[in-house]
């Protein structure tokens, strides 16, 4: 099958998980078209990224006279598609902040994804993230009748569903993703009942790298790593707090922030004004083999998160045998348990502090026992191959149940008004 692959920027240091997908459907031996409305605004590091980079199509980068073409291409060949288009366009713009401005821009990058998906023959595409990415690609299914499903990660899409319309993409949609359990309640609170059998389970995984990794000892070194963008809902301000409180108890260790986004300059500015300049280390976006590297030389991974969907920089640093300090949060229980880290209550800094003491103190025996369930408990739920084989049915369950009128035109057919 012919699947394409869509979301806002691709390759990003952040989406991992979606190169993971992907290699994992083409050793499948399915074929799979990259697409995205932008490129990555962080500069790529990663050898993987920057080869994905060279795969992947930008629409923002196609240039107005692809635009035009499409356009043009649209109202000849599939006028009652384009008015479709048109007005699912604007039945999402009622509800989203300046809405009919954005979904005005997303008609136009829908006419020039409903011909790539056209011109390339996709079967299916795949959203990751219910966003402004999941609009484009409902418009572009009114034009094209390429069937399209989406991932929802949260917690964007839940903070404002009502606002990016999630309940008209379900329904729009040939089935929907949620990453975790609790994922999958949050879209049941706001897609109808009717529309609940297409949401599926599909987790994000780890690859035969983490599976093939050999079993390591505890980290000697009293250093804890925290890996993510930085920004508020990370809680990497909170964290710098604790550490402060732990080195203020007399405790010597370091800590390492891995990432960058916009709470970089606050977080140095609260790092001067605490004196921590030798006891948390900002290290900016690393490539994947040396964010491999911080997670090993840690005693654990520390994600004291306010939101998120289910983190799969926990799934690695699990299947690297270091334990988690996290928190309550999403879909953190389902994988963090009590025999492989800690979770403590988001936003108490004196939980976290507490919980950051216990891990640099504990024993190499401990941190190995955690360590070894971790990994088992990853291996066996996070299986990148697994996940590509479940969504591999899901996408041909949309086969059988498209259209005859909407299936991919055959090679050199000329096109029809739909």
């Amino acid at each position: 099958m012919r699947i394409g692959y869509f979301t806002n920027q691709y390759p990003a240091p952040s989406h991992t998980f979606i190169r993971r997908e992907i290699a994992a459907l083409e050793a499948r031996g399915h074929e799979v078209d990259r697409y995205a409305i932008r490129p990555s605004a962080v500069a790529l590091k990663d050898a993987d990224d920057l080869s994905e980079a060279r795969l992947t199509r930008h629409l923002l980068r196609a240039g107005i006279v692809a635009f035009l073409t499409a356009s043009l291409q649209a109202l000849f060949y599939h006028p009652r598609g384009l008015v479709a288009a048109f007005a699912s366009a604007l039945r999402l713009a009622r509800s989203a902040r300046n809405g009919y401005v954005k979904h005005l821009i997303c008609l136009g990058e829908a006419i020039l994804l409903a011909r790539w998906c056209r011109d390339d023959g996709i079967a299916h595409l795949h959203v990751h993230f219910g966003t402004n990415p999941a609009a484009v690609a409902a418009i572009a299914h009114e034009i094209s009748g390429t069937p399209f499903s989406f991932t929802v990660h949260g917690p964007e899409e839940f903070d404002r569903p009502e606002e990016l319309g999630l309940s008209r993409k379900a329904e729009k949609a040939a089935f929907v993703v949620a990453i975790s359990s609790f994922g999958r309640s949050q879209l049941m609170r706001w897609i109808p009942a009717k529309d609940w059998q297409k949401i599926h389970i599909v987790p994000c995984g780890i690859d035969e790298d983490y599976r093939r990794e050999p079993a390591s000892e505890p980290s000697t070194e009293l250093r804890l790593v925290n890996i993510g963008r930085l920004c508020e809902q990370k809680g990497q301000m909170l964290l710098v707090e604790a550490a402060a409180r732990l080195r203020d108890a007399g405790v010597a260790f370091q800590l390492v922030l891995v990432g960058g986004g916009p709470l970089k300059d606050e977080l140095e500015r609260t790092i001067t004004r605490l004196s921590l300049e030798k006891t948390v280390i900002l290290a900016g976006w690393l490539s994947q083999d040396e964010v491999r590297r911080e997670i090993t030389r840690a005693r654990a991974m520390v994600l004291p998160s306010f939101a998120e969907g289910l983190p799969v920089v926990l799934m690695e640093t699990m299947a690297l045998m270091r334990p988690a300090i996290s928190t309550y949060v999403a879909g953190i229980p389902e994988l963090v348990t009590p025999e492989t880290g800690w979770l403590v209550p988001a936003g108490d800094v004196e939980s976290l502090a507490d919980a950051m003491r216990t891990a640099l103190t504990a024993s190499e025996q401990e941190l190995a026992r955690m360590g070894m369930a971790g990994r088992l408990r990853v291996l066996e739920r996070h299986d990148i191959a697994v996940s590509a084989e479940r969504l591999e049915g899901l996408f041909a369950v949309s086969q059988k149940t498209r259209s005859p009128a909407k299936r991919p035109l055959p090679a050199g057919a000329t096109a029809q008004a739909v």
